[in-house]
């Protein structure tokens, strides 16, 4: 596709969003997993998950990395709605750590945080500028557009979801509108690409002009998908190469089949 002027290199971006660590399904590290030999059978069913999510993330990665995105709800926070009960730790500097442990994994030359929701990441505190701190970020901001080789991104952080599956291109879609309507009072750069993320599933739309994505998240099961939320979601993260004014971009996503509901005996 062409986008616009840009120069003779190619910069990889990579896009994580939705890491929620300190959350026993969030992206964990080894050091922080629950271990093979938990007598509790929730904790090692946990385990087992944190593993296999770690171990793809880690060989899925591809190096090197340009430009690195971490695109909100870096950390879960402290989970009053659930009681805590889903979280490693509480400790929001002890998620920060677990996170910045998560990024550092990409290798990344330049890294960009964008702020998630304040359940997650602070209301009265803001703990992804400590996060930014902790792993050098170039720049921390709740709305960013970033210009890779010329081509312009739009990222923030949360947008609408939809329990009807055509419905889920509306938010992403209205984001994009509107920057349209900003950058003609030249208030904002006009983007190609705009990526939302919040919702845990992968979808993508556009035309001859732009490009909008709703990311995958990089968390597994909660007691709120598992009560509240109808539809499907998606783990894993978006890479973009970009050359020349020109892109291209692929999904990884890991494959959930491990994770099947299987029916019981009545």
């Amino acid at each position: 596709m062409f986008r616009g002027d840009g120069g003779n290199e190619t910069k990889r971006v990579v896009v994580l969003s939705d890491l929620h660590s300190g959350h026993r399904s969030g992206l964990t590290p080894p050091s922080w997993q629950y271990q093979d030999n938990e007598d509790d059978e929730a904790k090692a069913k946990y385990g087992e998950f944190q593993r296999i999510l770690w171990n793809w993330f880690a060989k899925t990665i591809p190096h090197p990395v340009d430009t690195l995105v971490v695109n909100g709800d870096a950390i879960d926070g402290k989970g009053p709605k659930s009681g805590g009960t889903e979280l490693l730790t509480a400790d929001r500097r002890a998620q920060v750590k677990i996170a910045a442990e998560a990024i550092r994994e990409v290798k990344a030359k330049r890294v960009f945080i964008i702020k998630g929701t304040g359940y997650h990441t602070g209301r009265d505190e803001d703990w992804e500028e400590v996060l930014g701190d902790d792993v050098e970020a170039y720049h921390v901001a709740s709305h960013e557009w970033i210009d890779a080789e010329g081509v312009i991104f739009d990222f923030r952080h949360k947008t609408s979801g939809s329990v009807i599956p055509h419905g889920r291109f509306t938010g992403p879609n209205r984001a994009a509108v509107w920057n349209g309507i900003w950058s003609q009072r030249g208030m904002q750069p006009l983007a190609h690409v705009y990526i939302r993320s919040h919702v845990h599933y992968y979808s993508y739309s556009g035309d001859a002009q732009k490009l909008v994505i709703t990311s995958p998240a990089l968390q597994g099961w909660t007691k709120f998908g598992s009560n509240e939320i109808e539809g499907t979601n998606d783990i894993g993260f978006l890479q973009f190469d970009c050359e020349g004014g020109t892109f291209k971009w692929q999904a990884n996503l890991l494959d959930m089949q491990f994770m099947a509901a299987r029916a019981l005996p009545a």
